[in-house]
Order: structure tokens, then C-alpha cells, then sequence
């Protein structure tokens, strides 16, 4: 049986699927599909609520404080909570396995020197650490995505490390070492490998919470400019009316909370699956 077949035997990761391959989809085809311009501004339609019809058309789910149509905002905001999402893990990937291999099959120098530097960065706040960095930078999407991506290798590279050093001592890598094979062969052919099974599971965890960290900060303001629609974004906006209009904060909020829960239900899944004990639990 595929590894897709025996996810979509958990219902649960089913849903999971299902909720993600439509929020991929919505992202994927944006452009081609909002009903209207997410910037346009209409305030003879601000605040309309769900299901309202204006002057520019039909709104299904409604207007926000400045008449933009809240469905194709949505949309929009979709493609900047996935793009997020899914380079700032492949930035903490890249960085984390690359330190974590290099400090496991040389834990002697080079190893713990970069584990050192692992200590130091969870010793710095996380929040303080992506205001101070946003401040000066600025907000922007390369920006958000490099400061997220930077600020999040050490668990990575902290998991990498562990197994490395395990799989070191396997004959398979002494007989690649007594052939000759050089470092960068070993670490690349030899041990990448072998761990590509945890990475899939941290990275697929690792997303919803990236998806987190970019709503909370386009809620403070210090996301993407404030011209791109993001869910955190419209939530900011929403605040003030949560009273009169609830569904400008709701509806982006619900959004997340749907997306990041399918996120886990998928890597939940895929952790029993790719996992040896629990996988040897489950016979």
C-alpha cells in the first residue's frame, strides 16, 4: 500500500487532505478566480454582510470596513499564508539539516561549536527576535520569509544531529569510510537518506506553525506591506468591529484555524506512518 493510500485511510487525514488540496487550489488559481478586485474600495458597500448584494455584484461573504469584497480577499490572503508557510520551512530545512549533519558526523569540532550556536539563539525570545529583525528591515514578504526561516533551523538541526550521531556508527557508513568516500558523498548519498522520513514530519508540522507566525505578525503590522491581503491582515482590520460586523474578523480567522487544524491532522498522520516504533506499535 502507497504512503498516500494508507494516509487517506485515517479519516481524519483524509480531511486533512481534502481541506489542504482546496486551499492549495484557491492559492494556485487566484487570480483567475476572485469574483472581484481585492483592492478595490467601494464605501457606499462597506460592512455589507454575508450573502449581500451591492452595486459591483455579489458579495457571498461580504464587505469589510473599506467595501472590498471579504471572499476575494480571502482568496488572496491564501497565496501569502501558503508561500509563507511553505518557503520559511524550506529555509529552516535547508539551514537546520545541512548544521545538523555537518555537527552529528563531527561532533567533536565543528559539531559542537554549531550546537553552541543552536543554545544561543533559544536563548534569544523568538517574538523579540522577529521585531527587532522586522524593524530594521522592514516588512516584506522576503524579508517575513527569511526571518522565519533563520529563526527556526535549530529544531531541524537539533533532530538531524541526534540521528546522525546514531547512524554514524552503522557499518554501512565505516565501509563507505573505508573505501574512501568523502565527507560531502557520505552526508549526501549515505545519511540524507536515512532521515529524509523525520524531515518530512517536522517540515509538515513546521508549516502550520509558520502560517501562525505570519497571521500574528500581519496582525501587528510587521508582516507584508499592508497593499497584500493577508488573513492576519483582515483580522487586524475586523478588530474594531467585531460588535457590528463580525465576520470581517471571523470569516479569515475561521481560515486559519481550518487550514493550520488540516495541517496537523496531516502531519499527525504521517508521523504514525513514517515513524519506526509507532509504525511498529500499530502492528
Amino acid at each position: 500500500m502507497t504512503l498516500l493510500a494508507r494516509l487517506l485511510a485515517s479519516r481524519l487525514a483524509a480531511f486533512g487532505v481534502v481541506v489542504l488540496s482546496v486551499v492549495l487550489a484557491l492559492a494556485l488559481l487566484a487570480p483567475f478566480i476572485v469574483p472581484h478586485d481585492p483592492a478595490a474600495q467601494d464605501l457606499l458597500s462597506r460592512l455589507l454582510p454575508p450573502l449581500a448584494r451591492s452595486e459591483v455584484g455579489f458579495h457571498v461573504l461580504g464587505t469589510d470596513a473599506l467595501g472590498r469584497d471579504l471572499l476575494s480577499r480571502l482568496i488572496m490572503g491564501a497565496r501569502v499564508s501558503l508561500l509563507v508557510g511553505v518557503a520559511a520551512v524550506a529555509v529552516s530545512a535547508l539551514l537546520g539539516v545541512t548544521i545538523g549533519l555537518v555537527a552529528g558526523y563531527d561532533d567533536a569540532r565543528i559539531g559542537r561549536w554549531l550546537m553552541g550556536l543552536a543554545d544561543i539563539q533559544l536563548a534569544v525570545p523568538f517574538l523579540v527576535l522577529i521585531l527587532a529583525v522586522i524593524a530594521v528591515l522592514g516588512p516584506s514578504l522576503f524579508n517575513l520569509i527569511l526571518v522565519l526561516g533563520a529563526a527556526h533551523w535549530v529544531q531541524y538541526a537539533r533532530v538531524v544531529r541526534a540521528e546522525t550521531l546514531a547512524l554514524r556508527e552503522r557499518e554501512f557508513i565505516q565501509a563507505a569510510q573505508a573505501l574512501g568516500a568523502r565527507t560531502v558523498r557520505i552526508l549526501a548519498r549515505h545519511l540524507l537518506p536515512n532521515l529524509t522520513s523525520s524531515i518530512i514530519v517536522i517540515s509538515s508540522l513546521m508549516v502550520a506553525r509558520m502560517i501562525l507566525y505570519e497571521a500574528s505578525l500581519s496582525f501587528l503590522g510587521l508582516g507584508v506591506p499592508a497593499r497584500i491581503p493577508t488573513w492576519g491582515a483582515m483580522i487586524a482590520d475586523g478588530r474594531s468591529y467585531m460588535g457590528t460586523a463580525w465576520w470581517v474578523a471571523a470569516i479569515p480567522g475561521l481560515a486559519i484555524f481550518i487550514t493550520v487544524v488540516a495541517i496537523n491532522l496531516v502531519g499527525d498522520r504521517l508521523r504514525d506512518l513514517l515513524d519506526p516504533k509507532l509504525r511498529h506499535a500499530e502492528k
